[in-house]
């Protein structure tokens, strides 16, 4: 049976049970359907949602002082407890400026962390930031 019904990164009629390796020599990732966007509204510490397995979140452009961490959380219906969320900076961000990663991770949501690592500099940037869900069971 020819492979019919996708769902982001596979088939979900695909034969591919047992396995337990995952090998590709093309892309792998997620369909334009399963991403999505969103931009913070009033600060870099307020709430987003965004219910895709990957996306970009547009940071607001409040200023962030040095040393400082802003955090705030995503909420997302495709997160498990047992994913993993992988952050990356796209956009908008002063080149090694920034450091940024989960800092906590539940069912339905996650927090993500921003610092500002410069040595005495305050920014203002829209910092925008891609994420992907990696789904365990």
């Amino acid at each position: 049976m020819a492979n019919t019904k996708p769902i982001g990164v596979a088939y979900s009629d695909q034969d591919i049970s047992g396995a337990d390796t995952l090998l590709s020599n093309s892309k792998l990732g997620y369909t334009t359907a399963a991403q999505g966007s969103v931009t913070q509204a009033t600060s870099k510490a307020t709430a987003v949602t965004l219910n895709k397995s990957a996306g970009a979140i547009t940071l607001n452009g409040a200023a962030l002082a040095f040393g400082v961490t802003a955090f705030f959380t995503l909420t997302n219906s495709f997160i498990s407890a047992n994913d993993t969320v992988i952050l990356t900076i796209s956009s908008g961000a002063t080149q090694s400026a920034y450091n940024v990663w989960i800092g906590s991770l539940a069912a339905g949501s996650c927090t993500i962390n921003i610092k500002n690592i410069t040595a005495a500099t305050n920014l203002s940037e829209a910092v925008v930031l891609n994420f992907a869900i990696i789904h365990c069971d």
